[in-house]
């Protein structure tokens, strides 16, 4: 079968780079420790130092990896495991056993010097260093994530860890200082919040999580810490780690259904910190259930459609190389994913063409094989959801331009490359959250601004372009609309130590290894009149060690 784009040049739909008769694997294929039943469980819970047998029932967890079907049967998602259905009276047990640790500040935890807390932080990096193939296996197994995607997620994981060591000691280097200010002598240190909640992505359940777990615990304050909807198993070889590294209560950790679980934490008044990567219709939900809203501190990374505004002297070749890495890394399941190309009219045909181009030329396989790029997605009912969005589409005007684009099998979701893609589609206005690229053409730089002006959601956006003054200009039109702005090249997090944040629905707080030990502390001064006698008393409670929050000692 053959289909036209906007240019008249005919493309097939069928695929070459991936066949739904054989693309997932059959049962013989499957590692033996997948196929026992059961799978990998986690049958233990670690709440207040113990890891304790879960005497309730259990959630199948089910794998984005179908078994190879017969005849024309559906193809079904194995089951890879099971982890504890806890509810809210469990959950309340772990918070209680964080409440207690805290001590109101006065816990062990809290009351550690930074030099020991980061001892144990360490002690955890070691003991999960150990665990990296297990983690890296489950990832790709539990979420689809490709074998390079779920190493460079560990290895990454593990190299934040070590930059926020290094940035608490240059913190604590700062905060060792006194001042002297109109007559008052002062100290400001940073210590830590209290009872945090922290709850990561589905996307990036290992990096996105610690990146708040991590500051959280290493700045003093103890944790109820929920896994993942999907990708939750890569937590059981780490229980032990955490049960070694840290004193009893300071990590608590939760399984089962968010509704079951989070509300009564939110609900009970406890959670003095709360921690949350997800849609912003979730956070104000939870957020409002807590009695005394204004005492939660909160740091949330939400919704995002990022836009690609490629302008008429882009550079095609970097443009397209670009927009797709960006568009489809992970299958596009990414909050910083290039949600929505808006290409200048006088190029957008070749555009779209070469992007069409691209995505026919990236490998559809299971995530172990070499050089796979597009793998099975791990949300229920996301297949079903994609294609109402391409449906939508085309039938209010666009194509598919790209071989395959649309079609599914199972789990699986090949590329859909929307063009042209207008205002009144489902695919302009929701964030898709998947391999579906809808490109909108624009003749005046007033309607990107404008798109951009109007959106819900300001995380990111990227620029084409070679035109100083174009660009220049559009930088300050659009820079009070989004956190960061790219130019010539992907929305991304990364580096870390730069801002990770958003505007208007997107983000509350600011991430990176430096903010987050900010996010997850409080500035506490201690003051007095620079009088003789306050001299003497400061120096000697210094030079004595009478206390642990007023001192100039600090780490190399």
């Amino acid at each position: 079968m053959q289909k036209k784009t906007k240019s008249g040049s005919e493309i097939s739909t069928e695929s070459a780079n991936w066949s739904a008769n054989d693309f997932f694997p059959d049962i013989e294929s499957v590692p033996e420790k997948f196929r026992q039943k059961g799978g990998v469980s986690i049958t233990e819970t670690l709440v207040n130092g113990q890891l304790k047998p879960w005497p309730g029932p259990f959630a199948e967890v089910r794998s984005p990896i179908c078994l190879r079907a017969t005849g024309t049967e559906e193809p079904q998602p194995l089951v890879i495991g099971r982890t504890p259905l806890m509810d809210g009276h469990a959950a309340l047990e772990a918070l209680d056993s964080a409440v207690e640790a805290y001590g109101q500040g006065r816990g062990t935890w809290p009351s550690l010097s930074v030099a020991q807390r980061i001892e144990h932080v360490e002690q955890f990096l070691v003991e999960m260093r150990s665990h990296r193939e297990a983690v890296v296996e489950l990832l790709m197994w539990e979420i689809g994530k490709t074998y390079a995607d779920a190493c460079k997620e560990f290895d990454r994981t593990a190299d934040y860890i070590q930059d926020t060591i290094h940035e608490l000691k240059v913190l604590d280097r700062r905060s060792s200082r006194f001042e002297t200010v109109g007559g008052v002598v002062a100290q400001t240190r940073r210590l830590p919040v209290g009872v945090a909640l922290c709850m990561g992505p589905y996307n990036y359940p290992l990096n996105e999580t610690f990146t708040t777990l991590i500051p959280a615990l290493i700045m003093g304050n103890t944790v109820v810490f929920k896994p993942a909807k999907y990708g939750v198993l890569l937590i059981g070889p780490l229980l032990e780690a955490f049960q070694k590294a840290f004193p009893a209560g300071v990590i608590n950790i939760i399984f089962g259904r968010g509704r079951d679980t989070i509300g009564p934490l939110m609900k009970s008044g406890k959670v003095d910190m709360f921690a949350f990567i997800g849609t912003h219709s979730g956070a104000s939900a939870l957020k409002q259930m807590h009695p005394k809203p204004h005492r939660l501190k909160a740091v949330l990374g939400l919704d995002a459609n990022n836009p690609a505004i490629v302008l008429a002297d882009a550079d095609l070749d970097l443009a397209v190389s670009e927009c797709v890495a960006g568009a489809l890394s992970f299958n596009g399941q990414r909050c910083t994913a290039l949600k929505l190309l808006l290409v200048h009219e006088s190029l957008a045909d070749e555009f779209v063409a070469r992007v069409s181009k691209a995505v026919d030329n990236l490998v559809a396989g299971m995530p172990w094989q070499p050089n796979v790029s597009l793998t099975p997605l791990p949300e229920p009912g996301k297949i079903d959801y994609l294609k109402a969005l391409v449906s939508d589409a085309e039938a209010l005007g666009a194509r598919v331009t790209n071989t395959g684009g649309g079609q599914a099998n199972g789990t699986y979701f090949h590329p859909a490359v929307l063009y042209p893609v207008t205002t009144k589609m489902r695919a302009y206005q929701e964030e898709q959250f998947g391999p579906v690229i809808p490109v909108v053409t624009f003749s005046d730089e007033s309607e990107v601004i404008r798109h951009v002006r109007e959106s819900e959601f300001g995380q990111q956006l990227s620029i084409f372009g070679s035109d100083p003054a174009a660009i220049g200009g559009l930088i300050d039109v659009l820079a009070n609309q989004v956190g960061r702005i790219n130019l010539n090249s992907q929305c991304q997090r990364g580096p870390d130590t730069l801002p990770f944040n958003g505007r208007k629905n997107s983000a509350e707080g600011t991430l990176s290894v430096s903010d987050a030990l900010r996010v997850f502390s409080i500035r506490t001064t201690i003051a007095a009149k620079s009088s003789e006698s306050n001299r003497d008393l400061v120096t000697s409670i210094v030079r004595e060690r009478h206390s642990r929050t007023l001192t100039t000692d600090y780490l190399f």
